[in-house]
């Protein structure tokens, strides 16, 4: 199969442009250099929100799989406009030039930013949208312009709602990192683990290898995935605290936890309903927390 994968440079793109490239024919794009070298040797230099002729990347492709994006809530409350032209402008020139030239299918990687507060748990695929940030509205944004694409130009389209993804190519240097980044890179130089509030808080923590899987399963299964938005989580939720006990027990040095001022609008409880992705598909997360954390940490 001719696979491309967008934002290949990425925490997830290069992560499927290594998986996919053992079997398949992939081309990855991203505006930025490719830091991974397996899937540096497969990506070109392409801003998708710019360039307005995508045709020798995605003539006939059998799958673009739309994993570029801005992914920082905190860049996206300071800068909507950014936010916007990669999320939003992007995603439609992808869309658009998927159409034009053929491509078979489209499975675009949204967020479970799209929910919002939650107001039951676990998230259906069917629970209320009603994102917090300028992020996850663009995201949500690019979701109902994929399926307006199914409905008007007949492109086949797949939507995946990961939750907290965590894996080894997170930038601890960043400080828009997941939370399991820092504690693991605090926990490195020895320095205290801070919890904002009580540290209740729960979230849904997927290994990369999860998300790659379900990806993989979406486009192995495709009379099963088309036309369907499937969250991506283990289905278990995990408190800060808990992630914090678990980083200090499998720290090689003594580290502290502290708690800190809660943040202003944190949503408490999250955790994803997975099964749409298990009836349908039959994904199964295969990798456990104090595993994936453990293998970070080694």
């Amino acid at each position: 199969m001719k696979i491309v994968v967008t934002g290949s440079s990425g925490q997830v793109g290069s992560y499927l442009v290594e998986h996919f490239s053992k079997d398949h024919d992939v081309t990855g794009l991203d505006n930025r250099q490719c830091p991974y070298p397996d899937a540096a040797k497969f990506t070109k230099a392409v801003d998708i929100a710019k360039e307005r002729d995508l045709s020798r990347f995605l003539k006939n492709a059998d799958w673009v799989i739309h994993c570029a994006a801005q992914v920082s809530v905190e860049r996206a409350m300071k800068d909507p406009l950014f936010d916007a032209e990669n999320n939003v402008i992007g995603t439609v020139n992808l869309l658009w030039n998927s159409f034009r030239h053929e491509a078979r299918n489209f499975l675009h990687v949204s967020s479970a930013a799209v929910y919002g507060d939650p107001i039951r748990v676990p998230l259906g695929e069917d629970h209320p949208t009603n994102p917090l940030s300028p992020y996850g509205i663009s995201k949500l944004c690019g979701e109902k312009y994929v399926m307006a694409f199914a409905t008007a130009y007949g492109l086949s389209v797949s939507v995946v709602r990961p939750f907290n993804i965590y894996s080894g190519r997170a930038d601890p240097k960043s400080p828009y990192s997941g939370v399991v980044t820092k504690f693991i890179s605090r926990a490195a130089e020895g320095k205290p683990l801070l919890i904002e509030g009580d540290g209740k808080q729960t979230r849904d923590f997927v290994h990369i290898s999860d998300v790659v899987k379900l990806m993989s399963l979406i486009v192995k299964k495709p009379n099963m995935s088309l036309g369907r938005i499937f969250n991506c989580g283990t289905g278990k939720g995990s408190t800060i605290l808990e992630l914090a006990e678990l980083v200090q027990s499998l720290s090689k040095k003594k580290v502290e936890i502290k708690h800190i001022a809660p943040r202003q609008g944190d949503i408490k409880q999250s955790r994803a309903d997975i099964s749409a992705a298990r009836d349908l598909l039959g994904y199964a997360p295969g990798t456990e927390l104090r595993e994936g954390i453990g293998e970070l940490m080694r």
